[in-house]
């Protein structure tokens, strides 16, 4: 079964002891001054934001159908049965488009690397699939971020809007947003006051750029008719054009080549 991670934002207390055991298992570098910065990075792969003593956390929604893989040229990314959607680095060319595609601007590029990598949450892949939880939902003390089977987790999130919804928006982050993710969020505020879209399309975004690529085959036949016509067309204008001034100029067949006979 697909597992999630439901992060309920009323339980959050700020300590941020989420960030700091993602950083350990991703061996990345982990200060007061890391702590403070209060945007996703190449080195800070989820952020807890404050906003008027509320909290909300950032990090890969780990899309049911995500369209980072959909756009990846050499099968860097890939979503797994488990709910994860891992990075295979030896694989990753840096083309970035996978940068491009997401809708919620997860993937970040190591600029100041001589060998840059893509980097992004992945839902500690490793441990999810030895059968533990993962390091964020492990280090954090109240519960508000919480790891089991995606739907154990919307039953609990829509459970918990039904016994007080004074607490809530009445919406669960993820449950419909690009086709579903395997994060799923609650608030007490609108999400969009801390970044979230809320223009995105029910759909999996890759169904969507399949229903245009799908149309391709016909439009590169019909182009490509269209742009033969035209080259006919030009040409055969270029050869009456030829013609004509040959005919003016007394070239062979034209009118002054019968009166030399």
């Amino acid at each position: 079964m697909s597992k999630g991670i439901l992060y309920d934002a009323t339980l959050c207390i700020g300590c941020k002891l989420c960030e700091k055991g993602c950083a350990e298992r991703n061996g990345l570098p982990y200060d007061d001054d890391v702590a403070a910065e209060q945007k996703q990075s190449a080195h800070k792969l989820t952020v807890v934001l404050t906003k008027n003593d509320k909290f909300m956390r950032r990090l890969c929604m780990n899309c049911q159908d995500p369209s980072c893989a959909s756009v990846c040229p050499v099968g860097a990314l890939r979503k797994t049965s488990e709910g994860p959607v891992t990075y295979d680095a030896s694989r990753c060319m840096g083309c970035r488009y996978c940068m491009l595609a997401c809708p919620f601007s997860v993937p970040k590029y190591e600029w100041d690397k001589p060998l840059p990598l893509v980097r992004k949450c992945d839902m500690c892949f490793d441990r999810v699939a030895r059968g533990l939880q993962t390091a964020c939902a492990e280090a954090c003390p109240t519960g508000a971020t919480k790891f089991g089977n995606r739907e154990d987790l919307l039953s609990d999130a829509k459970d918990r809007i039904a016994k007080t919804p004074e607490n809530y928006v009445n919406h669960i982050f993820g449950l419909n947003e690009v086709g579903g993710t395997s994060v799923l969020l609650l608030s007490s505020i609108p999400f969009e006051e801390f970044g979230y879209r809320a223009d995105l399309s029910g759909e999996a975004l890759p169904l969507l750029t399949y229903r245009v690529l799908s149309h391709i085959p016909d439009l590169v036949t019909i182009g490509g008719v269209a742009l033969g016509g035209l080259w006919w067309l030009t040409n055969r204008k270029n050869e009456v054009a030829r013609e004509e001034q040959g005919d003016k100029g007394g070239t062979p067949g034209g009118a002054n080549e019968y009166a030399k006979t």
